[in-house]
């Protein structure tokens, strides 16, 4: 498992601006299909979904402050 976890992390420093970028772009579209397709599923766990939201806006707006001062 550490092998792997290694091999990813050297694939991951590779990566360019662009392909985090497409990477995000993969991610939001997903979610977007997922809502699209299993909207009632997801409204039951709509409180979770807003924690998680804040909680990474808090995380980024921590480490944007933290890399800026």
């Amino acid at each position: 498992m550490l092998d792997f976890y290694r091999r990813v992390m050297s694939a991951a420093r590779k990566y360019t601006v662009a392909d985090y970028g497409f990477f995000k772009f993969l991610m939001i579209s997903f979610g977007i299909i997922l809502g699209a397709y299993f909207p009632k599923f997801f409204l039951n766990f709509i409180w979770l979904i807003w924690i998680v939201f804040i909680v990474s806006a808090f995380w980024m707006i921590y480490k944007i402050f933290k890399y800026t001062t």
